[in-house]
């Protein structure tokens, strides 16, 4: 009987939690849906605006971002190569990964109503 070490099942837990996050995103995207927007998680928005304010800039402004997604609504893309596990929120009027886009974990959780959402961003 093969043992695993402690590190082999991080690894493994790690790579199932990668697939199930993959999926729902596929899911998600396929969907083509518009999701309203819930808000930014009160302490990402304090890390983004500190990130704004050191590199000015560097991408789309958070409070920028804000209003768009209040705007335009939100919605799930995959990078550039989907099974990475690479998933981004944008403004549902833009493409543009680089600059417009933040992390499932930094939205606020408490106004989704979407349950793959809302699964993908509690464990992101």
């Amino acid at each position: 009987m093969k043992e695993f070490s402690p590190e082999q099942h991080r690894d493994d837990e790690k790579e199932i939690r990668r697939k199930e996050i993959v999926a729902l995103a596929m899911e998600l995207v396929e969907k083509q849906e518009t999701f309203s927007f819930s808000g930014i998680d009160p302490e990402a928005y304090l890390k983004m605006k500190a990130t704004d304010e050191e590199y000015p800039g560097f991408t789309t402004p958070i409070d920028k971002l804000i209003e768009r997604f209040k705007q335009e609504g939100m919605k799930v893309v995959l990078g550039k190569y989907p099974e990475s596990g690479n998933v981004f929120i944008l403004p549902a009027g833009s493409n543009d990964i680089e600059n417009d886009s933040i992390s499932p974990h930094q939205l606020d959780i408490g106004g989704i109503t979407d349950d793959g959402l809302k699964r993908l961003i509690s464990i992101t």
